[in-house]
């Protein structure tokens, strides 16, 4: 068994490799861009509305974007965690999906309403049949990370193309 490793954004990750779940380093960040918001969609936290998730980043960045494969793949895994394990699955939850245009990258949010229960953690366990979401978000993306605030829990990722 690996042991746990905090991230500069907060991230946490099971195992033995840094997850790297920070945003932009502040020299990249000075030079870059003002992040636009291309589209939000709020959605039910209900398992059925995944789909709906998918198709709404697929649709928002196009069929011809780059990154539009691996941002509905992440977004879906998101999605699918913020509805199994926050309180957006509850009656009444809801999760909101934001993607941000960045040059040369796309962000995508998951917003969920929080949990006491449980934070963003990438399992070791990778012969698991299950459990596999943040790691491909790993795998993936450029980098990623979440926060927390009083709305919930903010799971984000960033992909360059």
């Amino acid at each position: 068994m690996g042991v746990t490793t905090s991230t500069a954004a907060g991230g946490v990750r099971a195992g033995d490799r840094q997850t790297p779940a920070t945003d932009m380093p502040q020299a990249a960040a000075a030079t870059a861009s003002v992040p636009v918001i291309v589209g939000s969609l709020t959605i039910a936290g209900r398992t059925q509305n995944v789909a709906e998730a998918r198709s709404f980043v697929g649709r928002t960045l196009g069929v011809t974007h780059p990154c539009a494969d691996e941002a509905v793949l992440l977004c879906s895994e998101l999605v699918t965690n913020a509805v199994l394990h926050s309180e957006s699955g509850q009656p009444g939850g809801t999760v909101t999906v934001v993607v941000l245009g960045l040059p040369g990258a796309v962000r995508v949010e998951v917003v969920d309403n929080g949990s006491v229960r449980s934070t963003p953690v990438v399992k070791a366990e990778v012969l698991e049949p299950d459990g596999h979401g943040l790691f491909l978000v790993e795998q993936l993306a450029e980098n990623w990370g979440y926060t927390r605030d009083v709305v919930g829990t903010t799971v984000w990722f960033r992909l360059t193309c």
